[in-house]
């Protein structure tokens, strides 16, 4: 059954960046696991999902990223964080990957998927975007990041986009400086904790017809 319009947005009014989570409250495992399958489920351009999500479930590991966080204390009070991977580089290997499972999955044979493969090639491999792989890439990773978000919103669990990072120190920590991957944007899950003022904060955006044009 889909949600009603009323339903969405009063998910997304009260959904805010939470500042400050209690750290007694924890999502539970089917909960979560929604919560995961949507980052498995996120949109990307032409299905590349050029991205890994790391759980960090270790205390202590958390308390190494926290310094590495502004000192914010979301990294290590909220209930899940998920530290959001992008895929250093996009070639013949990655675009071959998706067009053996995009044929093992729609039973397909690979090469009726020959077009979709070069159309790839010519775009982001060979072509003028594959100057800026690297910037298209990490607008994949924030598409699941929103995803994200707004299944959680759905589901009345709280998050925190987080930017603040030296993601050279997260890639140190975190073992992935031989990894294809590397540390984009990380998000902490959870629940707001009473005394986190900005729950009852009017939220700030501009009048839609600002923001909305029609044509």
């Amino acid at each position: 059954m889909p949600i009603s319009p009323q339903q969405l947005n009063g998910a997304m009014a009260w959904r805010y960046a939470t500042k400050v989570f209690d750290p007694s409250r924890r999502i539970d495992d089917t909960t979560w696991a929604a919560m995961e399958d949507a980052l498995v489920q996120s949109p990307s351009s032409y299905g590349l999902q050029p991205w890994k999500f790391l759980e960090i479930n270790d205390p202590a590991l958390r308390q190494q990223l926290r310094p590495e966080s502004w000192n914010q204390s979301q990294i290590t009070d909220c209930s899940h964080l998920v530290v959001f991977l992008v895929q250093r580089q996009i070639g013949a290997a990655e675009a071959d990957r998706l067009i053996e499972t995009m044929a093992a999955v729609r039973g397909l044979d690979s090469a009726a998927l020959a077009t979709y493969r070069q159309m790839i090639d010519v775009d982001l491999i060979n072509g003028p975007r594959s100057q800026q792989i690297d910037r298209w890439a990490s607008n994949q990773v924030y598409i699941a990041l929103g995803t994200f978000m707004t299944a959680a919103a759905l589901l009345e669990v709280d998050t925190c986009a987080i930017e603040g990072f030296d993601p050279l120190a997260y890639d140190r920590i975190l073992n992935l400086a031989d990894s294809p991957y590397r540390s984009c944007v990380v998000c902490a899950a959870g629940y707001r904790d009473s005394s986190d003022k900005y729950a009852s904060l009017a939220k700030v955006r501009y009048a839609p017809a600002e923001l909305i044009e029609r044509r």
